[in-house]
C-alpha cells in the first residue's frame, strides 16, 4: 500500500470502517482481530493502527453495526494471543535472529522502558505505539517468567482494549467529535506517542549531561 493511501485510511477510519462493516458483516470481527494480533504479535508490523482503530471500532459499534461486548472480548483475546506469540518469538529465536528486520532504536527505546518500569512495562506499553509491539519480544529475549508475563499481558490488554473501545462507543458519536473525527484520530495518535517521546528526550538529555 502506498504511504499516502495508508495515512488516508488511518485518518478516515470513521468512513472506511462502517463501509467494511456493511460489506464484510460478521467477518469484520476476524479482520479486526487479525490486525490487533499482528500489531501486537509480529515485531515487523508496529506501523499498524491500534488506539485509533479501537476508538473508531467502538464508535461503529455504537451505531449497532457491531456488538461492542463481542468486539471487546475478541480483540482482547487477539491482543493477548499476539503478546504471547511475540514473547515466544523473542524467547526462542532471540534478538540476533531478527537483526536485519528490527529497528535498533525501537529495541533500545523498549529497553529504556524496562529499566524504568520493570514488569509494569507490559501494561504501560499497551498505550505507547511501537513500544507495545516490541515489549513482549524484549520480555521474551530477557527470559521473563511466562506466568508473570502473561498476567501483566492480560491486564494490559484488558485496560487498553477496554478504554479505547468503550471510549469510542460512548463518545465517538457525539456530534462535535463526529464533525472533527480526523482531528480526534490525530489527537489520539499524538497523545499515545507523547509519553514515549518525553521519555526518549529525557534519556537523551541525561546522556548529554553525563
Amino acid at each position: 500500500m502506498h504511504p499516502k493511501s495508508f495515512f488516508d485510511l488511518i485518518l478516515h477510519l470513521d468512513v472506511y470502517l462502517p463501509q467494511a462493516a456493511a460489506t464484510y458483516e460478521g467477518w469484520l470481527y476476524l479482520i479486526l482481530a487479525a490486525i490487533i494480533f499482528c500489531e501486537t504479535g509480529l515485531v515487523v508490523t508496529p506501523f499498524l493502527p491500534g488506539d485509533s482503530l479501537l476508538f473508531v471500532t467502538g464508535a461503529v459499534a455504537a451505531q449497532r453495526s457491531l456488538q461492542v461486548v463481542a468486539v471487546f472480548f475478541i480483540l482482547w483475546a487477539a491482543g493477548t494471543a499476539g503478546d504471547s506469540t511475540n514473547y515466544w518469538i523473542g524467547r526462542l529465536a532471540g534478538e540476533k535472529a531478527f537483526g536485519r528486520f528490527l529497528n535498533r532504536k525501537y529495541l533500545e527505546r523498549t529497553h529504556q522502558f524496562y529499566e524504568k518500569y520493570g514488569a509494569n512495562t507490559i501494561v504501560l506499553a499497551r498505550f505507547v505505539p511501537i513500544v507495545r509491539t516490541f515489549a513482549p519480544f524484549v520480555a521474551g529475549v530477557g527470559q521473563m517468567r511466562y506466568r508473570r508475563f502473561v498476567t501483566y499481558s492480560v491486564l494490559g490488554n484488558c485496560l487498553w482494549i477496554g478504554i479505547f473501545t468503550f471510549g469510542g462507543y460512548f463518545f465517538g458519536n457525539i456530534p462535535l467529535v463526529k464533525q472533527h473525527f480526523s482531528l480526534v484520530i490525530v489527537a489520539i495518535i499524538l497523545i499515545s506517542v507523547m509519553p514515549g517521546l518525553v521519555e526518549y528526550l529525557r534519556h537523551k538529555l541525561a546522556k548529554q549531561k553525563a
